[in-house]
């Protein structure tokens, strides 16, 4: 019997043994325990076919390719999120920096950090680790 747990807000709850069981080892650190891919070795740094980005965790939308930008950062980033309410944001003081870090508004998975130097109209890049999302192509 499968212990997920879905709350009344639709938020997606699991134990930590069945995020291990359904998430590959990359995904697992990223988005349960906050880890953060290698830059330049995501798999979507270099992506650029037309689609919408899910969450890994969870299949929630996230980001549409349409706001997929090349930052030169090394990992995939984005000018905004896909509807508002995708994602929430949190205070990270993590690695001696004040950050925003970025999570999956349902499942809470870490997906990356959120910063003020991006593109217009948002002027935000939302810089997001490939292991937490899967691409949907058009």
């Amino acid at each position: 019997m499968s212990d997920t747990k879905t709350t009344t807000l639709g938020k997606v709850q699991k134990s930590e043994a069945e995020w291990r069981k359904e998430l590959t080892p990359m995904q697992y650190a990223v988005l349960r325990e906050k880890a953060t891919e290698r830059p330049y070795t995501g798999e979507y740094e270099y992506e650029t076919r037309p689609g919408t980005y899910a969450c890994a965790g969870c299949g929630q939308t996230l980001f549409e390719s349409d706001t997929k930008f090349d930052s030169g950062c090394g990992w995939p980033s984005f000018a905004a999120p896909a509807a508002t309410g995708a994602i929430d944001e949190e205070r990270d003081v993590s690695h001696g920096m004040i950050r925003t870090e970025v999570l999956c508004s349902r499942c809470s998975g870490h997906l990356g950090h959120v910063f003020p130097d991006g593109p217009g109209p948002t002027g935000l890049r939302y810089c997001i680790n490939s292991a937490a999302l899967k691409l949907q192509p058009k």
